[in-house]
């Protein structure tokens, strides 16, 4: 059984099943997915709070909206499955950064997902390219 580490842009679409506008062949492969199967990484937590808190500052609706998403699916759906970053993590990080120039946020999730041996699964797969990790993007037909 695959396992998979769902990046920031994946759990955002999953905002989107609220007013169906998921994306179909996203939402078509998540049919075929346990969520046992599935993780995200801590920094996924930080982006996303991050986001809407940034939003709070330009609309205050919206951002109660996504909050609330926030805390009553992804940390309910997550909260023993976000992997933390330990020490092996932050130093194989490190040396996804710096060579590749990658996003230090990037660099920590295709970490998370290279130490736990998991398919990083992203919208982004050019990002990860350079990095020794199993990708998949959802949003490609297959």
């Amino acid at each position: 059984m695959y396992r998979y580490l769902f990046d920031t842009n994946i759990v955002s679409e999953l905002y989107k099943l609220r007013n169906d506008k998921m994306d179909v062949n996203v939402r078509q492969w998540l049919r075929g997915v346990n969520p046992s199967q599935t993780n995200i990484s801590c920094i996924t937590l930080s982006e996303i709070k991050t986001g809407i808190l940034l939003k709070a500052r330009k609309d205050k609706e919206q951002s109660d909206r996504l909050n609330d998403w926030f805390e009553n699916n992804v940390l309910k759906a997550y909260q023993t499955k976000a992997f933390v970053v330990n020490n092996d993590i932050a130093l194989l990080a490190s040396e996804y950064h710096i060579p590749n120039k990658m996003d230090l946020n990037d660099a920590y999730i295709a970490a998370t997902a290279k130490y736990h041996n998991l398919i990083l699964v992203t919208r982004n797969t050019k990002d990860f390219i350079r990095c020794d990790v199993r990708l998949f993007n959802p949003f490609e037909t297959a």
